[in-house]
């Protein structure tokens, strides 16, 4: 049997599954297939299941759309910051000279990035529309370093499962699967519209994820673990990101 055959039979069984039987067989029958979400306990774990489930049967190499450059929107929408701490005014009166993402974990070769280094690294661009949960959206070109290059580069080991990114931000980290890790939309991204990354935008780094939906696509990096599934469970409360702890998903195809 093909690969997409049996990508088909299994989404298939899975919205058979949930339609007839409840959310949760439907889940059971994802978790056999391990494609279970971190945040799969709690009263809507079943429903997250089956979302995370279903996207990464059907569209685990799919592309998010891409625009034109007479699309890209005149004003880009500049959501409200947190108070900028001492640390990052120094960093920026730098020119962000000194900024460093480390990476660490499950890796082969931890190391540091500056800006410099990620900026040698092979670049890549893509004019995509980030979304947020709050309703606005725009379309920009972004710029920077694929995150699979990053991972590359240090050596992720093959038990890696899902990588961890934490922001300058207090309180604000994240984490995504290996699928979207390595995905080649997924960048660190350091510029937008031809130009460095704007601090109102997340400069001098953010996470760039043109499948998830906004606030996946956090500001200011300046870490990345890589992890397996029993380090991830280790973090916060365990559902891999610190959004889940306000209603949010950890997984939002888009």
């Amino acid at each position: 049997m093909s690969n997409l055959s049996r990508r088909k039979l299994i989404t298939s069984g899975l919205w058979m599954t949930a339609g007839a039987a409840g959310l949760g067989v439907a889940a059971k029958l994802a978790a056999k297939y391990g494609l279970v979400p971190p945040d799969h306990g709690g009263l809507y774990g079943p429903g997250e299941t089956l979302t995370y489930a279903a996207q990464r049967l059907l569209t685990k190499h799919s592309m998010a759309r891409e625009f034109s450059r007479d699309k890209i929107s005149p004003r880009p929408f500049q959501n409200e910051l947190a108070p900028l701490t001492e640390e990052f005014k120094k960093l920026q009166a730098a020119n962000f000279a000194d900024w460093k993402v480390t990476v660490d974990g499950l890796v082969h070769e931890p190391a540091s990035f500056t800006l410099a280094d990620l900026k040698s690294l092979p670049q890549r661009s893509h004019i995509t529309e980030i979304a947020c949960e709050e309703g606005w959206s725009y379309i920009a070109e972004w710029h920077g370093a694929p995150l699979h290059a990053i991972l590359d580069a240090v050596g992720a080991k093959p038990e890696a499962k899902y990588v961890y990114y934490n922001s300058m931000e207090p309180d604000s980290w994240d984490s995504i699967d290996m699928d979207d890790a390595l995905h080649p939309q997924t960048f660190l991204c350091y510029g937008m519209n031809g130009s460095d990354l704007p601090v109102p935008h997340g400069g001098p780094v953010r996470m760039r994820l043109p499948r998830q939906i906004g606030y996946k696509n956090l500001k200011f990096i300046n870490k990345l673990t890589v992890l397996d599934e029993a380090g991830l469970k280790k973090l916060g409360n365990g559902c891999g990101s610190i959004a889940c702890q306000y209603g949010y998903a950890w997984y939002t195809g888009i």
